[in-house]
């Protein structure tokens, strides 16, 4: 068929290509076209019913004492800006929205600025931990996609010195903030050695440490506030708080298959009963907010009442508490204080768009936080897997940071190797969104690894992956040549080999990544070594020998490079040399 007769497909509105070069030839994003500035920001087109973003902004709920002429805002005579919010509602661009567009490239320090004046971003940065080793971040709709690594010891398990290596390791493989809660050890001791170590945001719980050596019903006033600023000054740059729970709220909750499941919202709901009181965090929002101020920490405000199932999902006290979100919100910008909101743990995926779409209209565009969702109840071991499925389609449709899930969430605390697979699960889901939503140059690295695939430049394949240690061992298992396939499919099946060789084709011959003939791998690594070791897959010696391996073995040139290559030799070579060496 001549590409004359071929028959035409019309696509969707397209919105922005991820790629800054615009990199073959698929047409772009299907999402929105990015609109930064407004409640769109990059999002996703909606399903027909779904709920329109909020009219409203920051802007809308500014204090009393400020006065607006001419469309300025001008705060009350002897006013000292303190929070992110503050600075930008008086047009000041600080520091850390300067490092904030550095950092994500396609915004500049004026649209961080504008994002944060509107309530839509916020950029966690506890007065205190800028002192130490804060690198500042945002998290937004305009930003890309955040992930949070939970951390903490629990009365069974862990302690400060393993929990300063989490948080490490987190940071490590992709962590954007981090929250310590720990309900066991030390509290105070590890809490202020992870902020004075953490080069990225720290937020807590506060309600946990409220209730050491005391019962909840002993939650009184001066508890709550001596705490919470305690925490403050040690430089926690967010704190969890959930003052949504109310107590007309609690019968919502009786025919649920499994209640109220957030450990914060479950004390409060028995504080509530025993007292025949309103939530004192509701009560106290105010004081709450004074002491928030004066060190720039970033409310998350908490859903207490998310569900804990699928069956509870969407349910009438999860919404009726997202409400009190939203008003929530409002007070605490007319105090001057940064809000991003907590969102629901366990949704189906039919209903996550309307749970995004609903949250950016009552929380008039405040950054959405959730947990996965997970998006199916029956797989615990893998809720990590089950989770980054909703996570990425929340992300699609609004939310601005993943809080990750290990394959111990529901079953135990997680471990070091946990952790790991926790972050890159939601490094997957956050970059899958922002590649999904156009955000600019986000599939840059995509592309080029793709280039480095098509001319089977296994060495470049690997430096670009984000973990080149698995990808390589994973690779040496099989055959610790790099040649022109892979032991997938050999030499005869490769498709990749077959398509560069087609002179047609411009696959696999962009002249950067083109290598001349096949090499034999280098030893593994300590960290390779581990990774297949666990794997279980190769005996001992085997691993050993990839571990142990030299040149003096191969046939090798001076460069280290094997006289093989099935271009130019039989195309059992590279298996034949590599039984040779062992």
């Amino acid at each position: 068929m001549s590409t004359s007769n071929m028959p035409q497909y019309d696509l969707p509105s397209l919105g922005n290509n991820p790629s800054s070069t615009k990199a073959g030839p698929t047409p772009g994003s299907f999402a929105n076209e990015p609109r930064v500035g407004t409640p769109w920001s990059f999002s996703s087109p909606d399903t027909p019913g779904m709920p329109q973003p909020s009219e409203k902004t920051a802007w809308d709920f500014m204090p009393d004492d400020w006065t607006c002429v001419d469309g300025k805002w001008t705060p009350p005579a002897g006013f000292v800006a303190v929070t992110q919010l503050e600075h930008a509602r008086l047009g000041n661009i600080t520091d850390a929205m300067r490092r904030v567009a550095e950092r994500e490239g396609h915004l500049t320090a004026e649209q961080v600025r504008d994002e944060v004046a509107a309530g839509r971003m916020v950029i966690p940065a506890n007065t205190v931990h800028l002192g130490y080793h804060l690198d500042p971040m945002s998290i937004g709709r305009a930003s890309r996609t955040k992930i949070n690594a939970n951390i903490g010891a629990s009365p069974v398990s862990s302690g400060t010195d393993e929990e300063v290596e989490k948080m490490e390791w987190s940071v490590k493989w992709g962590a954007d903030t981090i929250m310590d809660l720990s309900t066991g050890g030390d509290l105070d001791a590890c809490r202020d050695a992870i902020i004075r170590k953490s080069s990225v945001p720290v937020g807590t719980v506060p309600i946990y440490s409220m209730i050491i050596d005391r019962k909840i019903e002993d939650l009184n006033r001066e508890i709550v506030l001596d705490v919470l600023e305690h925490q403050a000054k040690q430089g926690v740059d967010y704190f969890t708080i959930h003052a949504g729970v109310l107590q007309e709220h609690l019968p919502l909750v009786k025919e649920r298959l499994i209640g109220i499941v957030s450990r914060g919202g479950s004390m409060l709901a028995k504080w509530m009963i025993h007292h025949d009181k309103q939530n004192l965090m509701h009560t106290l929002w105010e004081d709450i907010c004074d002491v928030m101020r004066r060190y720039d920490v970033t409310f998350s405000i908490g859903d207490g009442l998310r569900p804990g199932g699928l069956a509870d999902a969407s349910d009438r006290a999860q919404l009726a508490e997202l409400y009190t979100l939203g008003g929530l919100t409002e007070r605490a910008w007319k105090k001057g204080v940064q809000v991003m909101i907590e969102g629901p743990g366990h949704v189906p995926l039919d209903q996550i768009e309307y749970n995004m779409k609903l949250q950016r209209a009552v929380c008039h565009g405040a950054p959405f936080y959730v947990l996965g969702p997970l998006v199916t109840d029956i797989f615990p071991g893998y809720d990590h897997i089950t989770s980054c499925i909703g996570a990425t389609n929340a992300a699609y449709h609004g939310a601005s940071m993943l809080c990750y899930v290990t394959p111990k969430e529901h079953v135990g605390l997680p471990k070091k190797d946990d952790v790991k697979q926790g972050c890159i699960a939601y490094k997957i889901a956050a970059h899958a969104a922002d590649i999904a939503l156009g955000v600019p140059g986000t599939r840059d690295r995509d592309d080029e690894l793709t280039k480095a695939r098509a001319a089977l430049n296994w060495e470049r394949h690997f430096e670009l992956s984000f973990d080149p240690d698995t990808a390589r061992a994973y690779h040496d298992e099989d055959l610790d040549v790099d040649t022109d396939f892979c032991a997938m499919c050999g030499h005869d099946w490769c498709s990749v080999r077959i398509s560069k060789e087609i002179q047609e084709f411009a696959s696999g011959k962009d002249a950067e990544y083109q290598w001349d003939r096949a090499k034999i791998t280098d030893a593994l690594t300590a960290e390779q070594k581990e990774i297949l070791e666990k794997r279980g897959v190769l005996s001992p010696e085997e691993v050993h020998r990839l571990a142990s391996k030299t040149l003096k073995v191969v046939d090798a040139d001076a460069h280290g490079k094997a006289a093989c290559h099935s271009d130019v030799a039989p195309p059992d070579e590279a298996q034949k040399l590599q039984a040779e060496a062992s």
